[in-house]
């Protein structure tokens, strides 16, 4: 009876499959794994706030040039059964620019003066046929739906946080 040798160069057919298999499927779970991470798990950049309020725009202010007047808030229900704060009033421009744009930032406090929502909302809103004069009084109005519960129901501070002057034209 012969008896055969495998010679230690020989290859191994069932051994070497097995490997590449095995490499193949942890690459395959590992690229899998990363892009559930980089799809669920990642946070998203935040987008940049808006634009502080300039320092020629801070003077205007400082030197009393906008007036806010008549200011109320009064609450309603929608048809969505949900309510809805409306703060009306009228902003005049006092001082010698025209003004094509103003925001305020509503801060809404907790019964203990901490802010707990925070919101930008445009009153004076671009109008190339209409700019905002000196001397010019207009009606403005915001509607807010998604105030924290935890709202001390008193009126939010409102703070004057743009203002774009109209260009110089000839």
């Amino acid at each position: 009876m012969a008896l055969t040798s495998r010679s230690p160069s020989a290859p191994s057919t069932g051994n070497s499959s097995f490997s590449v298999l095995a490499i193949v499927i942890v690459a395959a779970i590992a690229l899998a794994g990363g892009a559930v991470w980089w799809f669920f798990l990642r946070t998203p950049p935040k987008p940049p706030g808006p634009p502080p309020l300039t320092e020629e725009a801070r003077e205007y202010v400082r030197s009393g040039f906008l007036a806010l007047s008549e200011v109320e808030m009064k609450a309603a229900e929608n048809y969505m059964m949900t309510t809805v704060v409306e703060i009306t009033g009228k902003i005049t421009n006092k001082g010698p620019r025209p003004i094509s744009a103003v925001e305020l930032t509503c801060l809404f406090r907790d019964p203990y003066g901490q802010v707990i929502h925070r919101e930008r909302v445009p009153i004076v809103r671009r109008a190339p046929a209409k700019p905002f004069r000196p001397g010019d009084t207009r009606p403005f109005r915001m509607a807010f739906d998604s105030i924290p519960a935890g709202w001390n129901q008193v009126r939010p501070d409102l703070v004057i946080a743009r203002i774009d002057f109209e260009d110089a034209r000839p």
